[in-house]
């Protein structure tokens, strides 16, 4: 019990917010009479906040480096504009405006970069900078106007399914998608568990770490279940599912992730260590402006348009998410799971208001505590620890 403790008091960020997530979804499953657990609901909500998911993991690194990016969501819809133009007007393949889009992406990520990177100015002014120029350029490039509709191809990055074997009733692809993620999962815990114990970590007793793969191994497959109750595994799904799994393997087991915790830890006592600060944070913001690209795209296909409003707020969500999910305001903190975490707390938390037909202003209302009261218990903690 002492090492549970202890585990818990050392991960309470990631913790507190997975135990806050139970507890949203409950309060709402139950006052909805049911209605926030339905598959079809599931996948709403999935759908719903992908493009704000893919933000959070570009963000949460920008957070992490000890600086922050308010220009995603204007880029978002800049991104959208253009692969409109290049789809719709010009008649390009998909796959051909899907690359030019994230290229295009990734050239604005390189400009802001510059500017914070090397020319040292502050990523918020930066950024802002960013913010307003691309929603001026959003409104010039569509002269005020929607342009639809997308080919079908790209809107199913979106709206599309993995498609099943039959009708068998329930989507088999998806029990058979939970049952290897189930297996990947328990032979990663086994490997990082003995790779522990052959360095005489501090682990867990046997009988809860089993507990541990019980509980994690119902909760995937309940989930997938779920999915396969209703259309199956979204396509939006699996995208997210591969950047996650991407940016977690970078961050937590490749030097360029330890080279942006140090950045964010201390930028001084990194360069001395040998750390390109400034060639890491350019590419931080090179990769935040493809994720935007990415998101900008998802939001396109979803809408079936693109938009001059479109990526409005989409920042707020983001970063909102991140510092939810247990990101530092002041850097050197943060994970892309728990980015994850905290995009799927405003996600339940808009999807159960609306459930219950509480109106917009009371939701932008609760959101904005549920920000604050996050970043007031980060610093809590840190003060805490610093005490101790």
């Amino acid at each position: 019990m002492e090492t549970l403790m202890k585990l818990f008091k050392n991960n309470i960020r990631q913790y507190g917010m997975i135990i806050a997530l139970v507890v949203i979804m409950i309060f709402f499953q139950l006052i909805t009479g049911g209605l926030l657990l339905e598959p079809i609901n599931i996948t709403n909500l999935i759908l719903q906040n992908s493009y704000i998911l893919v933000l959070a993991i570009g963000m949460v690194l920008v957070i992490i480096t000890g600086h922050i990016d308010l220009s995603v969501g204007s880029v978002a819809a800049f991104v959208g504009a253009v692969a409109a133009i290049m789809m719709v007007d010009m008649q390009l393949h998909p796959v051909v405006a899907v690359i030019a889009s994230l290229i295009v992406g990734g050239l604005i990520g390189a400009w802001q970069g510059f500017w914070v990177a090397y020319v040292r100015i502050p990523a918020f002014i930066v950024t802002l900078a960013g913010m307003l120029l691309f929603r001026g350029l959003t409104m010039i490039v569509l002269e005020g106007q929607s342009i639809s509709p997308f080919p079908a191809g790209f809107q199913k990055i979106s709206s599309g399914f993995i498609p099943d074997f039959g009708d068998f009733g329930v989507n088999l692809i998806a029990i058979l998608a939970g049952i290897i993620f189930t297996l990947i999962y328990i032979i990663n815990e086994l490997r990082d568990r003995r790779a522990q114990q052959k360095y005489q970590f501090e682990v867990i007793s046997n009988s809860l770490f089993v507990l541990k793969l019980v509980v994690m191994a119902a909760v995937i497959n309940a989930f997938t279940y779920m999915l396969a109750s209703y259309a199956g595994l979204p396509n939006i799904l699996i995208l997210l599912l591969v950047l996650i799994l991407i940016y977690s393997f970078v961050m937590n087991r490749t030097v360029m992730g330890r080279h942006i915790y140090a950045l964010g830890g201390n930028e001084k006592a990194a360069a001395l260590s040998g750390v390109k600060t400034k060639k890491v944070t350019f590419w931080v913001f090179v990769n935040m402006g493809v994720m935007a690209a990415i998101s900008g795209l998802i939001f396109a296909a979803r809408l079936n348009a693109a938009t001059p409003r479109a990526g409005t707020n989409f920042e707020l969500d983001a970063i909102a998410a991140s510092f939810i999910g247990g990101a530092s305001a002041t850097g050197g903190i943060g994970t892309v799971f728990g980015a994850i975490i905290g995009g799927l707390v405003m996600g339940v938390l808009n999807n159960g208001m609306s459930l219950i037909g509480l109106g917009i202003d009371w939701q932008q209302g609760i959101k904005g505590l549920v920000l604050l009261a996050a970043v007031a218990f980060d610093i809590y903690n840190k003060k805490k620890n610093s005490v101790s």
